[in-house]
């Protein structure tokens, strides 16, 4: 190549390909106060392609399940007068570590990072190392406290300027970096961060630098999660209070004339399961619709999934029935395990919905009903009472003599339908398309929380729900079961599962009339609200 002449773009492009740069990054991330719906659109999209998390003992857990299975998870938590599980420096080294072998970094840190957080701390050693990162915001703990105790931390009435100050100065120590003078009667709202150990040291310098004794004082523990604890008082007597009821880390301190307004906006310890210890005994595929509407009403769910759904030790009888749908007039479906599993079983020999073109289809339910439609299917029959003796009685007012029905199911099952089906002179053939069995773990830290009356309601959304549950806790008679269980409220979703509950001789508190999740959910909001 003569002298002074450059390389063509494309190929200088091409030779730097060569040299493959380092793709890691550092991202932190904010987590926010705890209510994992309160993380930005940003945070979870990051969270979703992590390959490394370093999270904190503020970030809620509930945010992990983001995460890619195969990423490393490593906890960083930090707890006041708690030996901490890594040093700062530690966090430090594993985060250029991780960065440096090419990996996507995630710090997620409860709160916002920048407030009190050392997110800026860590960003510098990043920085020194020069590493590639990004900072994501969160919801401070301030705003989310204040918010979540009915308390807007300004007001046109009240205050326009608020500060934000550290809690955790040693009040030992010969001289404070706050600067109390002024900010005891400069700003209209205070928020102290990390704050209960020195509360009384607090409150006695704001006094004596010259705010009103009785200047109203809220102080908030986990703030937006179902366990929020919430006190109210004054400059002189919070302290106090807050030792009486037992409110510990951690938690904020908001002072100024803006609680007085909590009276009035409280709205998130106002809603009818606040504070309610509900037992969710579904399977965890399908818990997610349970536990969210119960937690929209302010309920603390435990999941305890009494069902495990797994697919059935042979699928030669449902391959069988497939090849052959064209047979059936109908297929009918008792529950949406059955359809997943049908359909991906479907889906799985090649085929789709057009192989039921001939079929007509029953669902026992709206639920199942909304599942097929999902699918793109509409139900040709759903009965009144969205049961299987509703189904069966739906069937019966029609001809069915000589009918090939298809059930898919699971490998046990109550036999009503089929039963009924055959009596009216149809040709039924059921198939198993799953199986259920008991799920490992948690078994003793569920009694243990029915013994010490940790829980105020049990739900149960079916019979196997019910037995199963009984057969897990490991009771050895009727009489240790209702002790267990005394005081415990015991909902259930329909009358087939009530029946269940009180041949294992318990009593069913709630059930709504319409056998559904949200259904059930209204009757639980409804009881607790009359009680």
């Amino acid at each position: 190549m003569a002298a002074g002449r450059s390389l063509p773009r494309y190929m200088e492009k091409k030779l730097t390909d060569t040299a493959k740069p380092n793709r890691g990054k550092a991202y932190l991330v904010g987590a926010g106060p705890g209510d994992p719906g309160l993380i930005t659109v940003r945070g979870l999209e990051i969270l979703k392609k992590a390959e490394v998390v370093i999270y904190d003992y503020l970030a809620g857990e509930k945010l992990l399940k983001y995460v890619p299975e195969d990423a490393e998870f490593i906890y960083a938590g930090k707890k006041g007068g708690v030996k901490h599980t890594h040093t700062q420096e530690e966090i430090n080294e594993m985060l250029i570590d991780r960065v440096r072998s090419g990996k996507r970094v995630v710090r997620l840190k409860g709160g916002d990072p920048f407030i009190f957080g050392r997110g800026g701390e860590e960003l510098e050693e990043l920085v020194k190392a020069g590493l590639s990162f990004e900072a994501v915001p969160g919801v401070t703990s301030a705003s989310a406290a204040a918010t979540f105790a009915g308390v807007p931390i300004t007001h046109r009435r009240y205050t326009s300027s608020v500060a934000f100050i550290t809690g955790h100065e040693d009040p030992d120590k010969e001289s404070s970096n706050i600067a109390w003078d002024k900010i005891s009667t400069g700003v209209g709202t205070l928020v102290f961060y990390m704050g209960i150990k020195n509360l009384e040291s607090i409150t006695a310098n704001l006094m004596k630098h010259g705010r009103d004794p009785k200047t109203p004082v809220a102080v908030v523990r986990w703030a937006s999660r179902p366990n929020q604890k919430s006190v109210v008082g004054t400059l002189d007597t919070i302290a106090e209070i807050v030792r009486t009821n037992d409110i510990k880390p951690p938690a904020l301190t908001i002072v100024g004339e803006v609680v007085k307004l909590r009276d009035t906006i409280n709205w998130y310890e106002q809603r009818p399961l606040f504070g309610k210890r509900i037992v969710v005994t579904r399977t965890r595929e399908q818990a997610s619709d349970l536990v969210a509407l119960l937690e929209e009403n302010g309920a603390n769910c435990l999941e305890f999934a009494t069902i495990s759904i797994h697919p059935p030790d042979s699928w030669d009888e449902l391959d069988n029935s497939l090849q052959r749908l064209g047979d059936f007039q109908w297929v009918v479906f008792t529950s949406i395990n059955a359809i997943h599993a049908f359909f991906g079983r479907l889906y799985a020999k090649g085929m789709d919905t057009r192989a039921l073109a001939t079929c007509k289809i029953a669902a026992v339910g709206k639920v199942t009903d909304d599942c097929l439609r999902a699918y793109g299917l509409i139900s040709d029959l759903l009965p009144e009472k969205f049961t299987a003796e509703g189904l069966a009685q739906a069937f019966e007012k029609m001809d069915v003599g000589g009918q090939a029905i298809l059930i898919p199911r699971a490998l046990k099952a109550r036999e009503v339908l089929p039963a009924r089906l055959g009596k009216a002179g149809a040709r039924v053939t059921i198939v198993p398309v799953y199986q259920n069995k008991r799920p490992e773990g948690m078994h003793e830290t569920l009694r243990a929380k029915l013994a010490n009356k940790d829980v105020d309601i049990v739900t149960f959304t079916s019979s196997s729900t019910v037995t199963n549950f009984i057969e897990m806790i490991g009771v050895k008679g009727p009489r240790e079961l209702q002790e267990l269980m005394s005081g415990i409220k015991i909902a259930a979703i329909g009358p087939v599962t009530g029946r269940t509950i009180e041949e294992n001789g318990l009593k069913v508190d709630i059930q709504p009339q319409t056998y559904t999740i949200p259904d059930l959910v209204d009757a639980i909001a409804k009881d607790a609200r009359s009680s």
